[in-house]
């Protein structure tokens, strides 16, 4: 009993319901009649795609004699029934190439329709052009055309890209079939191509012929079956599908226009061809009230049809006809720049083009410009300004070449965008949610330009009156104001704040209002007067988000004086917000006030603002050291640094993020004498930033002689050491052995390593950085304890090579802060060499092969600019470049692995066969042969192509193989310049490739 008969008797036993079991594709060689009652089934199990896999699978399986030898598959009754089902599966589906190309993999299409071939009685070793398609049967003749027809389509549909599935974890036993099957699919589209123009010339033939078409149903291959002797001149041959000849052209014309456009490539007189067929099937479409037998997709055709009418430049722009995108292209064509913008502005309001067209016409121009040709720049500019009014009204994101022209505009420009956007927003057929996304479009404007007359024309403008609500504008121009007190945009200006009388009648809400928006001390101050004049209540507390730091809070609550408690609690958080925003201008004003009044009364909060006006100008000047300014700061602000570090005052509440930035300020300006020299030793020990200063600052100081600093830079190991340390508990399981718990919350370092990071992360200085670095990759190295793969850093041999207390350490805080300070370090200078192969080195090590790639090869392009020049030998050292093989290698990139291994001092011939030899490659394989010079991987390439019958690739590698360069003969200098001209080149494609 088969196992499928045992589980259905199981079922019956059980009486449990359960899922109809599915068909065994042997059941229909036992029943006849059960292939048609399944094909009728409104949902089959299995698919009928699926029954011919099935059905050509058990037919194509080969034999095995009585001497255990592989035979081919048997030509027996089995066999040719299981072949003749398949047919009439496919017979069911009428032969709907669309449908079986979808489903069915190439090798086993191609096995079904020679199998129609065969059955159909088309005279073997005949070739199909030679045949008089008009002399044969209908039936005969009709597949011969389904043949050729599938030919030409699998010609075009395998030139698209198509991504490779790769066989899961558990599938890589069929890594032999896939392979199998891809070699098959190879050589059958080989021939394919090779025998196209004998398709083409078949199918240009069945256009001639007038008469219907038949094609085989279930029915007529019931017949065949039936009688062993029919030939193509039975009753099948007429009995079958009738397709009629307006039917079948239809669809050969669009399968040739198909064919032509994709030669049109190499053949630019081949889109004229494909025009014309595209025409005669847009023409037969019309014609046919019922198309049951054409399957093609009217989009993709309409497709074809514009960019054949586009390619051949046959759009006249005065056809009322013609579709927008051959208006446009006509236009063009003839120069006719101004008649394009028109065409743009009218579309704004009609919307009929696609964004994707508009821009790629933008592009196409701007590409042109970049090409050198002359007189272009406006015609860009309008229109990109006709594409950005566009994607106002539909309220999408403004382009980045729009925002850019935004910045410095001029006068002209800014009425050429009012221009369009009033003609885009015709009154009749513009929407309600366009005037609003104008509108907003307007406003944006406004806010954008810098210029305050740029602002009075927008303002000015009609469009600014009838689209914006009363309320808009009144915002907008207030805004406007306090940009620029000097421009006066509308005839009455609205008041301001500013200008409100103080009087007890003015609401407490509105003068809470202006309390929460005002920066001018002063004017705070008067507004916080009148409030208590009001009413005496704590006016600090109006804002929520009023904050100042818990070490102050105390004391300015302990002020008795209200109105002084609130002005100065106001004053000291708005200008901390200030720092906060960078607006260091206002920040100052409201601190000189907090100063000036505390002053008068309290010494100690007098110190407490001296401070944060240190901490203000710090943070002022580092702000612009970031920003790209190399000023150095002032001699009195250095010397109040100082003074801060070094100041004793008791009982004086201090912020411990003043020290800790005065700190990072004497290190990045590289004042280390002061402090590995003048620094109070009491200092150092009561503050650990001071303390990481002076211990960074003398490693810094004696770098790069590794004798003389191995002892300051052991003191600063420990101390980092212990701040990434855990403490360790020995406790004793239920099972009585010793086991170690780690508590993550340690006090052991002299500061958490969270507050150590935020320490770090103020530095800028890039010799404290590379030391810092140095030292986590080294402490990396020894957690991890994995030599085959370390990660690399300058000065690495100052460090101390082993840990006492490893188990002590951190490994995950370790690892994570090596990631941190690369990360941060390369956004302050993403062109340190040394810290990109670092990072480059980290994405390598935890297997981010591409990632890892990207970094290798900016080290490299930093420093040969974009490979003008040769990389040094230092920076793509062997190791190096071995991991830039590995990442290739994972990336199954394995022609550039080939490539990279001859960049070794000792070229890995190994390696690079092991490459070749495998036939997927991720890269562009065969047009890298280019940049190979080692004459020996050269002729290995050669054996590989020979062997694996590749022709075209093997003539690929002897043009390389022969240039006159690569001769061995030629002197050594000769073979140097070629070997660096190629690396080069390699280099800079691989940059393009991977940036």
């Amino acid at each position: 009993m088969s196992a499928e008969a045992a589980d259905r008797v199981a079922v019956v036993a059980t009486g449990r319901p359960s899922t109809p079991l599915q068909t065994s594709w042997f059941e229909f060689l036992l029943d006849g009649s059960l292939l048609e009652t399944h094909l009728r089934k409104s949902d089959p199990d299995p698919l009928p795609l699926q029954l011919i896999i099935q059905f050509l699978e058990q037919a194509s399986k080969p034999s095995v004699n009585e001497q255990n030898q592989v035979q081919p598959p048997a030509d027996n009754r089995r066999n040719r029934t299981l072949k003749l089902l398949a047919l009439k599966v496919a017979a069911h589906m009428k032969w709907d190439l669309d449908v079986l190309e979808k489903g069915l993999t190439i090798p086993v299409l191609n096995m079904l329709l020679n199998e129609l071939l065969c059955v159909s009685k088309v005279p073997p070793g005949v070739k199909h052009v030679d045949l008089d398609l008009s002399t044969l049967p209908p039936t005969t003749a009709m597949a011969v055309i389904i043949y050729n027809r599938w030919a030409i389509r699998t010609i075009v549909l395998s030139s698209f890209p198509e991504k490779q599935t790769k066989p899961g974890p558990h599938q890589m036993n069929m890594l032999s079939v896939v392979q199998q099957e891809k070699e098959m699919t190879e050589n059958i589209l080989a021939v394919l191509k090779e025998q196209a123009a004998d398709s083409i010339s078949v199918l240009e033939g069945a256009l001639c012929l007038k008469k219907d078409f038949y094609v085989h149903t279930l029915r007529t291959l019931d017949l065949l079956a039936a009688d062993a002797a029919a030939n193509g001149e039975t009753e099948s041959s007429t009995a079958g599908l009738c397709i009629s000849a307006d039917e079948l052209h239809c669809q050969v014309h669009y399968d040739l226009g198909g064919i032509f456009f994709q030669r049109g490539c190499t053949d630019q007189s081949a889109f004229q061809k494909a025009k014309g067929h595209f025409r005669q099937t847009k023409e037969l479409l019309k014609k046919l009230d019922l198309t049951v037998h054409v399957h093609l997709d009217e989009k993709r055709l309409a497709g074809y049809w514009n960019a054949c009418k586009a390619l051949t430049g046959d759009c006249d722009p005065s056809d009322s006809q013609t579709s927008p995108y051959d208006q446009i292209n006509s236009l063009i064509r003839v120069n006719n720049y101004q008649a394009v913008i028109n065409a743009f502005i009218r579309d704004n309001v009609t919307r009929n083009l696609p964004n994707n067209f508009r821009r790629s016409v933008l592009r196409e121009f701007l590409y042109k410009v970049q090409q050198g040709e002359t007189g272009l720049d406006e015609f860009c500019q309008k229109l990109c300004i006709c594409n950005a009014v566009r994607d106002a009204l539909e309220g999408e994101i403004h382009s980045v070449r729009f925002q850019q022209l935004l910045h410095r505009p001029s006068k002209r420009v800014v009425d050429f965008i009012l221009e369009v956007a009033t003609r885009s927003l015709e009154k009749d057929r513009s929407t309600e949610t366009s005037r609003r996304n104008m509108a907003n479009f307007i406003k944006t404007l406004c806010e954008s330009f810098d210029d305050q007359t740029l602002v009075f024309v927008v303002v000015s403008h009609k469009l600014f009156m009838e689209l914006l609500r009363e309320e808009e504008k009144k915002v907008l121009v207030e805004q406007m104001r306090k940009k620029s007190g000097t421009i006066n945009l509308i005839a009455k200006p609205l008041p301001s704040f500013y200008d409100i009388p103080a009087s007890p009648s003015v609401n407490i809400g509105q003068l809470e209002q202006q309390l929460i928006l005002s920066l001018e001390p002063r004017r705070i101050r008067q507004i916080l007067i009148e409030l208590h004049g009001i009413a005496e209540r704590p006016y600090w507390r109006v804002n929520s988000k009023w904050e100042v730091p818990p070490d102050y809070i105390n004391v300015i609550l302990a002020i008795k004086d209200n109105l002084t408690k609130d002005l100065l609690y106001i004053l000291l958080s708005k200008g901390l917000h200030c720092i906060s925003i960078k607006d260091f201008a206002h920040a100052r004003q409201l601190f000189s006030a907090c100063l000036e009044l505390v002053t008068e009364f309290s010494p100690k909060l007098r110190q407490v603002m001296l401070n944060e006006m240190l901490l203000l100008e710090v943070r002022a000047h580092e702000t612009m050291a970031a920003e790209g300014s190399k000023e150095r700061p002032p001699p009195d602000l250095v010397s109040r640094v100082r003074g801060y570090l070094e100041m004793r005052i008791h009982d004086l509440p201090l912020r411990q993020v003043v020290g800790e930035e005065c700190v990072a300020f004497m290190l990045n300006w590289r004042e280390n004498d002061y402090l590995t020299l003048q620094v109070p030793p009491s200092l150092v020990m009561n503050n650990p930033y001071i303390k990481l200063g002076q211990l960074l600052a003398s490693t810094c100081k004696e770098l790069p002689g590794p004798k003389e600093c191995r002892r300051t830079a052991k003191e600063l190991w420990e101390v980092v050491v212990q701040i990434c340390s855990v403490s360790i508990q020995h406790k004793r399981n239920n099972d009585g052995r010793v086991g170690l718990i780690k508590h993550r919350e340690s006090s052991m370092g002299i500061l958490p390593r969270s507050k150590f990071i935020t320490f770090v992360k103020k530095l800028r200085e890039p010799l404290v950085l590379t030391t810092l670095i140095s030292l986590f990759v080294r402490l990396h190295s020894l957690v991890r304890d994995d030599i085959v793969n370390e990660v690399t850093a300058e000065h690495l041999s100052i460090w101390p090579s082993s840990l006492p207390n490893i188990q002590a350490v951190d490994v995950e805080a370790v690892a994570v802060t090596v990631k941190e300070l690369v990360s941060y370090a390369l956004i302050l200078n993403h062109n340190n060499q040394s810290w990109l192969i670092t990072q480059a080195d980290i994405y390598f090590v935890t297997n981010q092969y591409s990632a890892a790639l990207n970094l290798y090869l900016q080290a490299g392009a930093v420093c040969s600019d974009f490979f003008t020049k040769a990389v040094a030998p230092d920076v793509y050292t062997d190791q190096v470049l071995k991991r830039m093989i590995k990442c290739c290698s994972m990336m199954n990139c394995h022609t550039q692995v080939a490539v990279l291994c001859q960049f070794l001092r000792e070229v890995d011939y190994m390696t690079a066969f092991k490459a070749l030899q495998e036939q997927t490659s991720h890269d562009a394989m065969d047009s890298l042969y280019d940049y190979i010079w080692d004459v020996t991987i050269l002729e290995y390439l050669t054996y590989i192509h020979q062997k694996r019958g590749e022709a075209e690739k093997r003539q690929i590698a002897i043009k390389a193989i022969g240039q006159t360069e690569l001769n061995t003969s030629n002197p050594e200098e000769v073979l140097q310049l070629a070997a660096q001209k190629r690396k080069k080149r390699f280099l800079q494609a691989m940059a393009k490739l991977y940036f």
